[in-house]
């Protein structure tokens, strides 16, 4: 049993836990999980084959006898480019010598069972007060695992939800988050990741109903819905332990997405 809070972070009721939250913990299983996931979300890149070789250089036949080094060089005459060397690697205007492929294999796969454990065992790991901690969320004297309302699905302010987090005790999960904003240098500014952000509440919900939108405003916080819950959620960089709030429909979803996975099993 687990206490249910309300959105004054009182507690109302007592809940049953699902199965998920009984199982042992096994951060070898997130860990190796978490990775071949992760590689589902990489896109593959490489150079052009012919990149660096679109050239007329050719090695002198024999290559000995000129004096010069036997590096192909371009052809022609009164060319500012005859003459230099071209085509190969280690020269001005060549091709790189071990250059990225896109036919490098980079997609991993991984048993359905196995990921299955991973997501019940890093669920698991959100009720440990322990673990919590150990990530390094400043969880103060909480009891988990966090079960909350489902009124929390209908917050649609930053206002409110920052109210509620600071309500429940986590004013200094609240600090370290904004504190821990950084600004990149170099490429990343770029590409659209100029900051970075630490990891936040995670918060587990049914059917988002405007929390989404109000988590946009506090770095890190990040709301899922129940039937897309992966381990890249519940554990990032491959680390179980997140602060993570469940809501009360939530845990009802797990509890029958149990059942399936029994009746299969059985059948």
């Amino acid at each position: 049993m687990a206490k249910i809070l309300d959105l004054k972070g009182e507690s109302s009721s007592e809940a049953d836990l699902p199965e998920a939250f009984l199982r042992p913990l096994r951060p070898d299983i997130i860990h190796r999980v978490f990775w071949i996931l992760r590689s589902h979300g990489i896109q593959a890149y490489g150079r052009d084959p012919e990149a660096g070789e679109k050239t007329s250089a050719e090695s002198g036949w024999p290559p000995t006898g000129r004096g010069i080094s036997r590096i192909p060089r371009v052809k022609g005459e009164r060319s500012r480019r005859a003459g230099q060397a071209a085509g190969v690697a280690s020269v001005v205007g060549g091709r790189l010598p071990h250059p990225p492929r896109s036919e490098k294999a980079i997609y991993n796969k991984v048993n359905k069972k196995e990921r299955r454990l991973a997501l019940e065992t890093a669920i698991a790991f959100t009720g440990s007060a322990n673990a919590v901690a150990w990530r390094g969320h400043r969880v103060g004297n909480l009891e988990f695992p966090l079960i909350v309302v489902d009124d929390i699905e209908t917050v649609s302010k930053t206002g409110e939800l920052n109210t509620f987090l600071k309500t429940v005790g986590l004013s200094d999960e609240l600090k370290r988050l904004v504190g821990g904003v950084k600004r990149r240098s170099g490429k990343p500014r770029m590409r659209g990741r100029a900051y970075s952000e630490p990891v936040g509440p995670l918060f587990v919900v049914s059917n988002d109903r405007g929390v989404g939108r109000a988590a946009d405003g506090i770095p890190g916080v990040k709301v899922v819905e129940v039937n897309s819950l992966s381990v890249l959620d519940l554990a990032p960089a491959g680390v179980a332990g997140r602060l993570t709030f469940w809501s009360e429909s939530s845990l009802d979803a797990l509890r029958s997405k149990e059942k399936e996975v029994e009746m299969r099993v059985e059948a």
